[in-house]
Order: structure tokens, then C-alpha cells, then sequence
């Protein structure tokens, strides 16, 4: 069962860069963006992540806190975070507890072969941790001015 707009999240825990464990509750008390991405380093897991830090002081403007998930194991996201120099953490779900939740692997298709993946999506959760708006089956081109002007709408009220 995923969780859905208007719903309060699950309270996941999940390690994080930075050698950190992170709760989702830990981000309570401002907006979060939290932008799932199918691997790290990847071209369009890349651009989507530096679109992200590059619009960082305009989410942080508008009291939104970013961050990012997939499949990928700590080390590959640190190095991620590490070369793309993002301001934010990245999360390593190996076991899929975060995307199951928020439903986010589905079947792909890639070079005519089927395989569960994780599909690109960013939710936006309010300050009381209750989810507010979702993309999903994103691309990446103008998504983060999307997300950055659903945010500053939700800081308005």
C-alpha cells in the first residue's frame, strides 16, 4: 500500500551520506522534496540531481529541504554526492523499503528486456510530514522548476 496525497508518510529509516542514518521524521518542521532516481551516475540521474543542487538556495528559500533515494548502495551514493557536489543527502534503499512505499518500482522495458526498476518520481511533503503533490514517470527536462514553484506555493499557504 502506497502512500498517498493528503496521507502522512511512513516514518522510514534509511542510511544516507555521510556515513549517517536518516529517519524521514527528521525533516519535519519544513517542506521536503523527496526525488527518487533508478542509479546513481547515470546521464539522466545525473542532470536531474544537478538541477536539484542548482536550484538548492531557491528550495531552501522557499523552507524546502531536498532529498534524493534509489537502489544504489552507500558507497556508490556517496560517490555520487561526492562528484556532483550536491548540498543534499542521497539515500541507499537496497532493500526497497522507501521505494515500496512511496510505489515507485515498476516494470521497464530496455533494450526489448522487462525488468523492475525504479521509476523516476519526486514527492513533496509539507512540514507536518503529510505528502502534497507528486510526479511521477518524470523527465527530468524542466522538472526541478516544477517542483521549486509547488514548493514556493506551499510556503506561501
Amino acid at each position: 500500500m502506497s502512500v498517498a496525497i493528503g496521507e502522512t508518510i511512513p516514518d522510514i529509516e534509511l542510511p544516507a551520506t555521510g556515513e549517517k542514518s536518516v529517519k524521514l521524521s527528521d525533516y519535519r518542521g519544513k517542506n521536503l522534496v523527496l526525488y527518487f532516481y533508478p542509479k546513481a551516475s547515470t546521464p539522466g540521474c545525473t542532470q536531474e540531481g544537478q538541477d536539484f543542487r542548482d536550484a538548492a538556495d531557491a528550495f531552501a528559500a522557499a523552507d524546502t529541504q531536498i532529498l534524493g533515494a534509489s537502489r544504489d548502495g552507500i558507497k556508490a551514493q556517496d560517490n555520487f554526492k561526492a562528484k556532483q557536489s550536491f548540498p543534499f543527502d542521497l539515500l541507499s534503499d537496497k532493500d526497497e523499503t522507501l521505494c515500496k512505499a512511496f510505489d515507485v518500482i515498476k516494470m521497464k522495458k530496455m533494450y526489448g528486456k522487462e525488468s523492475l526498476g525504479v521509476e523516476r518520481s519526486t514527492f513533496l511533503i509539507d512540514a507536518e510530514g503529510v505528502l502534497r503533490e507528486e510526479w511521477r514517470g518524470v523527465k527530468v527536462k524542466d522538472h526541478v522548476a516544477a517542483v521549486l514553484t509547488a514548493a514556493q506555493r506551499l510556503k506561501a499557504g
